[in-house]
């Protein structure tokens, strides 16, 4: 009997081994015919735009270039704002974020919920935002100036003494709005510093000065090369600002000019194109050279029983400088925006008992208005529940595909590219894509759905990617021993552990959605207006109020949707942001 048994063992075992080894062979093919799957649709949605932009540009002997770049008497001016926005905003961002996040660190253990002021322009749209500028400081009936011409100095003017369609007060605008990011990037760098390096520094006599040049600011390299090349990218691809501002002035900067070659007669789509190709390739630039400087970035990574936190004392200045950028970033356009939308009609001196609700009423009888609502709701929603999957596997291959180098590396660089890319100019390239054969999604919602897929891929994956970057790999690593697969460790360990991280994904995705202005306009047509569009169009029919009421309904569907973020992932879903 036993030997019968140990025969039959004998010589079931290498068909069983067979078995195995066959059925783990299968399972790779699988994955890497999935993974090669995985690169090419990502390649062609993120390069086909792209390369649109490039054939357009070059089409006829690069008449697009000659239309754009000779033919433009105001090209060399467009040229020379641009710079002039793209630096003057990035150096307001980079200290203005810089000095917020040291600030933040500094704040007293019960004023710690004062960290979330500096965010709070990414949270209002942008759109909305710059409108309230406008109805705060317009020269001649902004609340703002006129405000400041009680003041003796300004008593005898009858504009000014602020005009925010001038360059200067554009690129202040823009810097304070990109200071978020970079508030973001550095609170995010020092949190992660181990304090024990510092205390170490300084016992082995190194002043707090030194310890800050020689352990801090090394170990921040990270957060502030990403800080630079966001702010200086977002920069120079400026397009809402510069659009809804420098209309009055005639300032013109690169992004407008390609929506002017692509709105005004004899339309130029080449010579749109030929003036996004600068901005495409300079972007792309930016993605490989953020990669090459920062090399391996596990060695900026600390760990430490103590997290980092400033020494000396906390600032009351620093309270102080926390409330005055969020009242300037955010409470007064908000307060401008709600005085012009309850007020009879837009002027330099309201009366609060002559405030109504008409306004309201008459916008949510539009059609115009509703559908916005309506599809701004829906297009956000739907790019948002087929981005974060996405974005969820391509993370899983970044952080844990190390038997894929080549596949990982090309899935990184395309990743990495919308983020470069200025979101018109992919508007530009979106429509010469799926304008015409072979897919043709001109006029549907689809066309604003890829597009706003599209762009936020960066986003939800690095965000992911963090979020697994920080449960380590023992979770995984014991559930894999204990017999899980893959997808049974992915929906019983790893997702309820990125409960936050998926929260913050989700707020941030449906909050930059809601925003988005840019590409939107671009690739929109009658019946797929969404928030963003329908407010420029109000803006340049000139119905204030309507634009005043749109801007607030777009405030309160992305706070809507911070709350949904709030219920799902936590109290710490904003810290993630």
């Amino acid at each position: 009997m036993t030997t019968t048994t140990a025969t039959a063992t004998a010589t079931a075992s290498p068909s069983a081994g067979r078995s195995w080894v066959d059925s783990g062979t299968v399972e790779r093919r699988v994955r890497k015919v999935s993974l090669v799957v995985l690169v090419l649709a990502l390649g062609v949605l993120v390069l086909r735009p792209l390369y649109q932009i490039q054939r357009r540009a070059i089409t006829n002997d690069a008449a697009g270039y000659k239309a754009a770049y000779i033919d433009d008497p105001f090209i060399g001016e467009a040229i020379r704002t641009t710079i002039l926005l793209t630096l003057g905003s990035l150096v307001i961002a980079l200290f203005l974020g810089t000095s917020l996040a040291w600030i933040a660190f500094r704040l007293p253990r019960r004023l710690r919920w004062m960290a979330v002021f500096p965010v709070m322009p990414i949270v209002i749209p942008t759109a909305a935002s710059v409108t309230g500028w406008i109805f705060l400081f317009a020269p001649r009936i902004g609340y703002g100036n006129a405000v400041l011409r009680w003041f003796p100095w300004w008593a005898d003017v009858t504009r000014g003494p602020i005009d925010v369609y001038t360059l200067p007060w554009i690129v202040l605008n823009t810097g304070i709005g990109l200071a978020a990011f970079v508030y973001l990037f550095v609170s995010s760098g020092l949190a992660g510093i181990n304090g024990e390096l510092l205390e170490s520094a300084e016992v082995c006599g190194s002043s707090k000065l030194g310890a800050f040049f020689h352990v801090t600011l090394p170990l921040l390299r990270p957060s502030l090369v990403y800080a630079t090349a966001i702010s200086l990218l977002l920069g120079l691809g400026q397009f809402t600002g510069p659009l809804l501002l420098g209309r009055t002035e005639g300032v013109r900067v690169l992004t407008t000019e390609m929506l002017t070659h692509m709105s005004e007669s004899p339309v130029n789509f080449n010579a749109a194109a030929a003036i996004g190709a600068p901005l495409m390739v300079i972007g792309l630039i930016f993605v490989f050279a953020q990669r090459k400087l920062l090399g391996n970035q596990d060695r900026f990574v600390t760990h430490g029983a103590k997290g980092f936190r400033p020494t000396g004392r906390t600032s009351r200045f620093g309270v102080i400088a926390l409330a005055l950028y969020g009242l300037v970033a955010a409470i007064l356009p908000l307060t401008a925006l709600v005085i012009v939308a309850l007020s009879p009609r837009w002027s330099a001196h309201f009366a609060v008992s002559d405030f109504t609700l008409d306004h309201f009423r008459k916008a949510f009888q539009t059609d115009q208005v509703t559908s916005a609502i309506r599809n701004s709701v829906t297009y956000s929603l739907t790019a948002a529940a087929i981005v974060i999957p996405l974005g969820f596997v391509c993370a899983s291959i970044l952080v844990r595909g190390r038997r894929v180098r080549i596949f990982r590396s090309a899935l990184d660089y395309l990743v990495a590219m919308p983020l470069g890319i200025p979101a018109v100019v992919f508007g530009v390239g979106f429509l010469f894509a799926y304008s015409g054969p072979p897919v043709n999604l001109y006029g549907t919602k689809w066309v604003m759905i890829v597009v706003y897929i599209t762009l936020m891929l960066p986003f939800v994956t690095r965000l992911q990617a963090s979020g697994m970057i920080s449960l380590g790999s023992q979770y995984f690593e014991a559930s894999r021993v204990a017999g899980a697969g893959g997808l049974r460790t992915t929906a019983q360990i790893v997702l309820p552990l990125m409960r936050n991280a998926l929260g913050a994904t989700a707020a941030l995705t449906f909050i930059l959605l809601s925003h988005e202005f840019g590409a939107s306009l671009l690739v929109r047509s009658p019946k797929t207006q969404v928030l963003g569009t329908a407010l420029y169009d109000a803006l340049t029919q000139g119905t204030y109020s309507e634009v005043a009421v749109i801007a607030l309904v777009m405030t309160a569907v992305t706070l809507a949707g911070l709350g949904v973020a709030f219920l799902l992932g936590g109290r710490s879903v904003l810290n993630r942001l």
